[in-house]
């Protein structure tokens, strides 16, 4: 933790630089949309203890200068389902939770979706889906989930509820998505929930194809999960409309991003000062998606019922996929996770194959 406690300035400025890009990329992750109901407190804000987050030691050396993971800078992204203000606290599952990885030399960016479903040590050695950590300690838990599984050193999150959200893709004067013929029946479903949640009319696309979609549109896009590949494919619909976001707030000037943060601004919970990154929206432009997955891999997973617990996403190997992860996020070739990770992935087998099995 020394190694990030000297962070320099430029670095930490870097960080909150991206957070405006991402305030507004959370906003697409949410399962349900309400009108924003404006306040006058501003975002919530909360102080994370980075010793409470179990980030192994193993980790912890390899942040620092020498070590692979040395400049990166790991963001936990939640979108929750919450429908009031108290549960974005705790009480929410994380519908959806996305790794954001910045390396602050280049301005990369990696992004992944860990699937809800994924059978993982909710961090108080209960093995369940993991977008229940969040529902039963906050972010704090949901944090420390994925820092003991994934051997990462996340310390800052941004999450929303359903609150102001089809508004920022509106802000931005919509986003152009690929939508299919098969998509284009379930994005009209999806509209007429959505509106009636929203109080608003809606305009059904007629017809497949690259095209804008407003707000409302795109968020119903977020949403389809009834074609092949099931959330899997959600998840991935959901990062293509982040990189259109990204396309989108890239082209906006200063006004219109700083109006769409004021916008969305009332709807976030974060472990960053908002002030800051209104102060550096400028900048923006400096950074890019260059990749986006989604964890446990296709060839390193599974999904079956495992008892009461229901339909889970079981990484087949936890090691193996945690492996594949920092290959991805850090280009380390040879990444050797830690003994704590191999004891998680030894009691999820344990767990769940006499399931697997029948």
């Amino acid at each position: 933790m020394e190694a990030k406690e000297k962070m320099s300035t430029r670095q930490k400025m870097k960080i909150l630089l991206f957070v405006i890009e991402i305030s507004i990329i959370l906003i697409m992750l949410v399962v349900l949309y309400l009108v924003m109901n404006k306040s006058s407190e501003g975002p919530r804000m909360v102080q994370i203890n980075p010793e409470k987050l179990e980030i192994h030691e193993e980790v912890q050396q390899q942040t620092q200068e020498g070590g692979v993971m040395h400049g990166y800078m790991n963001i936990a992204l939640f979108g929750l389902d919450a429908e009031r203000e108290s549960q974005l606290y705790k009480g929410s599952r994380s519908d959806s939770t996305m790794i954001a990885s910045i390396n602050m030399d280049t301005g990369e960016i990696r992004l992944v979706s860990v699937y809800r479903d994924t059978y993982l040590n909710l961090g108080t050695d209960d093995y369940w889906k993991c977008n229940a950590a969040y529902s039963y300690g906050g972010a704090e838990q949901a944090i420390k989930m994925l820092n003991m599984n994934l051997d990462l050193d996340i310390t800052d999150f941004v999450a929303v509820g359903y609150q102001g959200l089809a508004s920022v893709i509106d802000g931005l004067g919509g986003v152009y998505i690929d939508v299919d013929s098969e998509e284009l029946t379930h994005l009209n479903n999806y509209q007429i929930g959505v509106s009636s949640v929203l109080k608003c009319e809606y305009e059904p696309l007629k017809e497949a194809g690259y095209q804008l979609l407003n707000g409302l549109q795109a968020t119903a896009y977020c949403r389809i999960r009834a074609t092949k590949g099931d959330d899997f494919k959600r998840t991935a619909r959901q990062r293509e409309v982040i990189k259109a976001i990204e396309e989108q707030a890239k082209k906006a000037d200063l006004v219109t991003l700083t109006k769409v943060f004021n916008d969305s601004i009332d709807s976030i919970y974060t472990s960053i000062d908002s002030e800051v990154i209104l102060e550096l929206l400028g900048n923006i432009a400096n950074y890019r998606i260059v990749e986006e997955d989604g964890f446990p891999q296709p060839d390193l997973r599974t999904v079956g019922n495992i008892g009461g617990k229901g339909s889970c996403v079981v990484p087949l190997n936890l090691e193996s996929n945690v492996v594949w992860l920092h290959k991805f996020l850090f280009d380390d070739e040879d990444y050797a996770v830690t003994e704590s990770v191999k004891e998680y992935g030894r009691q999820i087998e344990a767990e769940t194959s006499p399931y697997l099995s029948r």
